[in-house]
């Protein structure tokens, strides 16, 4: 779980979505990588614009990812 308390409504908007655990595990270890990430960023980064186009632009990559896991299965 992410810690978002004071965070720009923006940044938890997208972080909520690196969430993982409702995923079948095979899918769990891929998003997990973006998950932490995501995680470390919000952790060193404060809010702003380039936080939020950042965190999007994982959030399309994690995606990616997860699908490509979804078609090796």
């Amino acid at each position: 779980m992410i810690d978002l308390t004071g965070r720009h409504p923006g940044v938890v908007e997208l972080a909520k979505h690196f969430e993982f655990e409702h995923l079948p595990d095979d899918l769990k270890v891929v998003s997990a990588v973006c998950h932490r990430t995501a995680a470390d960023m919000l952790n060193r980064l404060p809010d702003s614009a380039e936080l939020t186009v950042g965190l999007r632009k994982l959030l399309e990559a994690k995606d990616c990812f997860v699908r490509a896991a979804v078609a090796a299965r």
